[in-house]
């Protein structure tokens, strides 16, 4: 128990690391790292994140027996919280940024943003219900819950798409994760066919 403790500790310092040292640049070298750096990385890193946790279930039903393949399974709902803590952590920069109300429902209904707004709302209760005790409140309606996470990622992936200074990378990263889609969804079906 001690070990899988210390080994959950050490893995949220792993996930943790990147966001500290974008508040550490950010607070110290403002000059340098200002606030089109800090959005946009954090942005990036709760799309790549996001993106780890999907890819779990393919390598789940590719290597079920392997030890790394476990403990990525394990850890699959870590992967998604982080994720979910970057983004709020993006919209809580660009919400600092605005500083007023007015400003914020400005912009609240264009694509870019909404997308956004919706993304997060959708990943809220995911975030919520990403732990043992609402596993086990929710039973199989826990599942069903967090297949929200599908069109979650549509949303979050289109608000990086049309926000971005240059959406190349974006289109990159949407077909990167349409390939894990598909992995998974081929694997899934030859698996009930099998």
């Amino acid at each position: 128990m001690k070990d899988i403790l210390h080994s959950r500790l050490l893995h949220w310092l792993g996930l943790s690391l990147p966001g500290l040292w974008m508040l550490y640049r950010w607070f110290v070298r403002p000059e340098d790292y200002g606030y089109g750096h800090i959005i946009a990385d954090s942005g990036d890193w709760a799309a790549w994140l996001l993106m780890v946790t999907l890819f779990v279930t393919p390598i789940r039903l590719l290597f079920r027996k392997r030890p790394w393949a476990i403990w990525l399974m394990r850890r699959r709902r870590d992967f998604g919280v982080a994720s979910f803590v970057y983004a709020a952590g993006h919209t809580i920069i660009y919400l600092a940024r605005k500083s007023s109300i007015d400003a914020i429902f400005e912009d609240f209904f264009a694509a870019e943003f909404l997308t956004g707004w919706l993304a997060l709302a959708l990943f809220l209760p995911l975030a919520l219900t990403s732990n043992d005790i609402a596993v086990r409140a929710l039973k199989r309606s826990w599942k069903r819950l967090h297949r929200l996470v599908y069109p979650a990622t549509i949303l979050a992936f289109v608000h990086w798409a049309l926000s971005a200074y240059d959406p190349m990378t974006a289109y990159i990263h949407i077909g990167v994760l349409a390939a894990i889609e598909f992995v998974r969804v081929w694997l899934q079906i030859r698996q009930r066919v099998t």
